[in-house]
């Protein structure tokens, strides 16, 4: 054992520059095989699936997620939120989620996972809930377009029902310069705490410019929620009614 050990040390010392390449290619292949990002974003206001959660204020969003080459994922996002997001009292989301994303075919991928929705510090009940996901890409030349669903059971913090949400967002770039459209629309449906005045669709229209990591946007966001069913859930109307959000992401 002691020879082994001195053959080994006596290598290391008469071969540095080798030791030191084999220990770049190590981690060559180590950033290769796991990829870590993640972001920060200010946005004039939070709107989920096109309910303001940030009560018309701005909200600061923030990101980090990790990637294996197999396809498995996992990562946490946070907002802050307000007003009828809080929730019972909480002015944080903090959003969970781990994945796994493969191609089916050239320019087709499936994407499949399952996020879970925490408040930290809300009072008067338990919100947080979890929601399973899937999601359809489809590309030709620049343009994308994506077909997701999410399921969530019923749970207490939902008010104990389930709620089934499906969209389809588009992504166009525009080619030779820095800006790009988009477009989504989704509806939902369920008796939940997530549907003021049961099933409604949401909808937006989006311009974005980016520039080294950074990203400007500005979208139109609306919905059919009418002023008496956000009433009726205890909300203010303009958390549904139609707004123009302006955001600026950095992203690594």
């Amino acid at each position: 054992m002691r020879m082994i050990c001195l053959a080994a040390l006596a290598a290391s010392l008469a071969t540095p520059a080798f030791a030191q390449d084999m220990q770049g290619d190590a981690d060559q292949a180590a950033a290769e095989v796991v990829t870590i990002s993640g972001g920060t974003a200010l946005v004039s206001s939070y709107r989920f699936r096109g309910i303001d959660l940030s009560d018309e204020n701005m909200a600061v969003q923030g990101w980090i997620g990790v990637t294996h080459e197999s396809g498995l994922y996992a990562g946490t996002w946070t907002s802050s939120i307000d007003g009828f997001g809080e929730l019972g009292g909480s002015d944080l989301e903090l959003d969970l989620y781990a994945g796994y994303k493969t191609a089916l075919a050239n320019g087709v991928t499936l994407d499949g996972g399952l996020i879970y929705y925490a408040y930290p510090g809300s009072t008067g009940g338990e919100y947080e809930f979890f929601e399973p996901y899937a999601k359809l890409g489809l590309a030709a030349g620049p343009a994308a377009v994506t077909l997701g669903v999410a399921y969530a059971p019923a749970q207490d913090a939902i008010g104990g029902n389930n709620n089934l949400y499906v969209s389809a967002d588009a992504a166009l770039p525009i080619e030779g310069s820095p800006f790009a459209l988009d477009a989504h629309v989704g509806r939902s449906e369920g008796e939940t705490t997530l549907t003021p005045g049961g099933g409604y669709t949401d909808w937006s229209l989006g311009a974005s410019a980016s520039w080294q990591g950074m990203t400007a946007r500005v979208a139109y966001i609306d919905t059919d929620i009418c002023d008496l069913s956000a009433l009726a859930a205890g909300a203010t109307p303009d958390i549904v009614d139609a707004a123009v959000v302006v955001s600026l992401t950095a992203a690594f």
